[in-house]
């Protein structure tokens, strides 16, 4: 079988997406600079400006501007983007849930980065995950690589009309936006092919009128529902969707999940986006000493993929979640998803907080963890500083 060769660029995570973007072709972008995403708004300016993407870039005085500027366009018909990164994302508030309870398929970059108070730039992942009620499906890159190739897909989701629901793709701030990584890119025909122009939208134009949004309670609740039953068909739209990606740009994009040496393994850690990477490494260590371990790394985070979880850590001797984020006076967010979905088996699941405001974290602490729990002197929480 011939392999195809592929064009390799060496790209920062924040010019990766950028470049995924202009391939994916939206109509209508606008973005606020912030820290750490600015340099992918540049960079989308600098497409614009020479033509290389024909999009209108709208200047506006704030996120919640810009994702009610992009709104308004997704429901005219156009393809729309936008990028923020922790305040501005919470700025955005307001208009996240206006564009997941009415479904308008956007497509979001979130440089994921530590909430203030104290005031922090570097990265945690507080912001992306405190969205994890508004409607929106989300998903997390662990590379640039992984940052460019689910920019596209994102776009195929959301438009997907099984699901018509907005996406939100995280990369960890400074940790992937201001790296440097040698990266693989579609043709921009194949990405024509994968991602055709939007054909359908959300007001008739024969017969436009402007209605109050409001519903009664009778109403309200069909409204919901509908979204639960289209986030859970999303499950099974995105594995076909990144199924097809995989046989086009011929790398493994593994699905809702990623499972890392954990098939044989007796201990496993969680995972969710850069930090991954540490974790294979602290993994290859383990092995080479004699320790069976694993990772399972979760690649889409809503709709949680629950029953890939159970497959893969119902049997598990001890199961180790790493969190970026917490959920002050019940836990860790991802440790507790975990807890959740393995609640009736009897796995022993622990938690670490760690990366707090970009605090490193290296394989080594990784590796320590579990050195730990197989000298049962591991807590049930652990907080790394």
């Amino acid at each position: 079988m011939q392999v195809l060769k592929r064009k390799v660029l060496a790209l920062v995570g924040n010019h990766a997406v950028a470049y995924a973007v202009k391939q994916a072709k939206p109509k209508v972008l606008a973005v606020f600079p912030i820290t750490p995403q600015t340099t992918m708004l540049e960079k989308l300016s600098e497409y614009i400006s020479s033509e290389e993407l024909k999009a209108e870039l709208i200047k506006v005085e704030s996120e919640h501007s810009a994702l009610a500027s992009i709104y308004g366009a997704a429901l005219a018909g156009a393809r729309v983007f936008t990028a923020t990164s922790s305040q501005g994302l919470l700025y955005m508030t307001e208009m996240i849930y206006w564009a997941g309870g009415q479904r308008v398929p956007i497509v979001a970059a979130v440089a994921t980065r530590a909430i203030a108070e104290p005031w922090s730039i570097w990265d945690d992942h507080q912001d992306f995950v405190s969205k994890r009620d508004a409607i929106w499906i989300q998903i997390m890159a662990e590379n640039v690589q992984e940052a460019y190739d689910m920019t596209i897909q994102a776009f195929r989701i959301s438009e997907d009309e099984r699901v018509i629901l907005p996406v939100m793709m995280g990369f960890d701030g400074f940790i992937l936006t201001h790296t440097m990584e040698r990266i693989e890119v579609l043709e921009d025909n194949e990405v024509d092919n994968f991602l055709p122009p939007r054909q359908f939208n959300l007001i008739d134009f024969s017969d436009p009128i402007a209605i109050g949004p409001i519903a009664t309670p009778e109403e309200y609740i069909k409204y919901r529902y509908e979204a639960m039953k289209a986030m859970e068909r999303a499950k099974g739209v995105i594995e076909e969707i990144m199924g097809e990606y995989e046989r086009i740009s011929g790398r493994k994009q593994h699905g809702l999940v990623e499972c890392y040496k954990c098939e044989d393994a007796k201990y496993v850690f969680v995972t969710m986006g850069a930090w991954s990477g540490d974790g294979k490494a602290a993994v290859d260590r383990l092995r080479d000493s004699g320790v069976k371990t694993g990772l399972l790394k979760i690649r889409v985070f809503r709709p949680f993929p629950k029953e890939k979880v159970e497959e893969y850590l119902r049997s598990m001797k001890g199961v180790v979640v790493f969190d970026r984020a917490y959920s002050y006076g019940y836990g860790g967010i991802l440790v507790n998803e975990i807890k959740a979905a393995l609640y009736g088996y009897r796995v022993p699941v622990y938690s670490v907080v760690a990366g707090i405001g970009g605090k490193d974290v290296r394989p080594r602490h990784f590796q320590k963890v579990i050195e730990d729990l197989i000298n049962d002197n591991l807590e049930e929480e652990r907080w790394l500083f």
